[in-house]
């Protein structure tokens, strides 16, 4: 019988959380203020993170809290009281990239799960077993590994050490995400959670002698975008991702919107069912779960090093900017006298014909009736994100519903 594996889905925020919750995820993994890779994402108060663990624990989902920053001698001793309050709060797990904060982790909590993040370089079935010996329950493998690696350390390992593996979200340049561009040019530390994304930049050749002239750099004449890697995408692959014994399957992606969240969620927990229940509907439904990954925002699809080492086309050479199919207008929050709380996220207007996404795989097209403000005012349009409003929806929405609208050709 094939063993289903867990659908690990990122959160950057407490309404993040609730969105991935509601949209499949068997586990979400977010970030406290510190100590964790995505400095530049809001990430959790200890308040928020209390009250989305409890949310996902009412729902049979898991919460693991990354603190997966290479630490400074400076950083110790914070980090020791960091893990005394989510000892208080109770995540299922912590993921762990250096082994000085995995030791002060194993002594200040050793009720929560230790799991080894991708940025510890996790290469080989030897790394795995030494990490299980100190007593790490998961390993998250390193992105350059191919399927025939991930089922050989599958082989090697012990049945009851987890493998966790990234299947769709942003790549990076460097090797595990090991990077030490932004540091150079910015100051900022991607190994302490602050990138800048050199990697999407523009580049231009400067000879010595010639300074101020800046020369462009072709490669086949395609662009200029040299360390830029499209984003990876494993919807087809379902079935070697099962095969090779992944126990959870991670979706990247703790600075996305909630709608990016939904639609990667909801997509990937529709075909993973799919295939568990029949390989024939999940093949049959696969044109929905292309479609479905497209009208999020991405940029370009790979399948990364899973079949091997990446040839010339996972690189992007025309352009570092996603492709938007939709815009994210807000989550319904809840229902009063026949209108829906949202907190408004891009510009709407009334007459609007918009999307509204459900959990369960439909997408149902709503025109905006009417709009009023949190003062009961009546507005003709929604143009200042972030105000809490009040929408006709025709009565087709429900709690933690997203909307959207689909974004005008370029």
């Amino acid at each position: 019988m094939k063993r289903h594996p867990e659908l690990l889905v990122p959160a950057s925020s407490l309404e993040v959380l609730k969105t991935a919750v509601v949209f499949g995820a068997d586990a979400v993994y977010i970030g406290g203020e510190a100590f964790g890779l995505r400095a530049k994402a809001k990430n959790f108060s200890m308040e928020d993170m209390r009250s989305g663990i409890a949310f996902a624990h009412e729902h049979d989902v898991k919460v693991y809290v990354t603190a997966n920053i290479l630490a400074h001698n400076a950083d110790l001793e914070g980090i020791r009281t960091y893990f005394e309050e989510l000892r208080e709060i109770k995540p299922d797990a912590l993921i762990i990239a250096d082994p000085g904060v995995f030791e002060i982790a194993k002594e200040v909590c050793p009720e929560i799960e230790r799991h080894v993040s991708t940025q510890a370089n996790n290469t080989n079935y030897a790394t795995y077993n030494f990490w299980y010996r100190q007593g790490a329950k998961r390993v998250v493998s390193a992105r350059e590994l191919s399927m025939q690696e991930i089922g050989e350390l599958r082989a090697h390992i012990p049945a009851d050490l987890e493998i966790e593996t990234f299947i769709h979200g942003a790549m990076c340049i460097s090797y595990s995400g090991r990077c030490l561009l932004s540091n150079y040019f910015t100051g900022r530390d991607a190994n302490q959670g602050a990138c800048t994304h050199p990697c999407r930049w523009k580049y231009a050749v400067v000879e010595e002698t010639r300074p101020g002239e800046y020369m462009p750099v072709y490669e086949n004449e395609r662009g200029t975008y040299i360390f830029n890697s499209k984003d990876l995408c494993m919807i087809e692959h379902i079935p070697e991702l099962i095969d090779a014994g992944i126990d959870s399957l991670k979706i990247e992606g703790r600075m996305k919107t909630a709608l990016y969240v939904a639609t990667v969620a909801r997509t990937y927990r529709r075909a993973l069912d799919d295939y568990m229940e029949s390989p024939q509907k999940y093949r049959a439904n696969m044109p929905w779960y292309q479609e479905q990954i497209s009208n999020c925002t991405y940029r370009q699809f790979t399948t990364g090093f899973f079949f091997g080492k990446p040839d010339e086309h996972t690189q992007i050479y025309d352009s570092n900017t996603y492709v938007k199919e939709y815009i994210y207008l807000g989550i319904v929050g809840g229902e009063k006298d026949g209108l829906y709380r949202i907190e408004q996220r891009n510009k709407f207007s009334v007459g609007d014909e918009i999307e509204i996404m459900k959990p369960d795989g439909r997408d149902v097209p709503v025109k905006v009736g009417r709009i009023i403000n949190e003062d009961g005012e009546e507005q003709d349009s929604a143009p200042h994100p972030k105000q809490v409003l009040y929408v006709d929806l025709q009565g087709q929405a429900e709690i933690y519903d997203i909307l959207r609208v689909r974004a005008p050709v370029q």
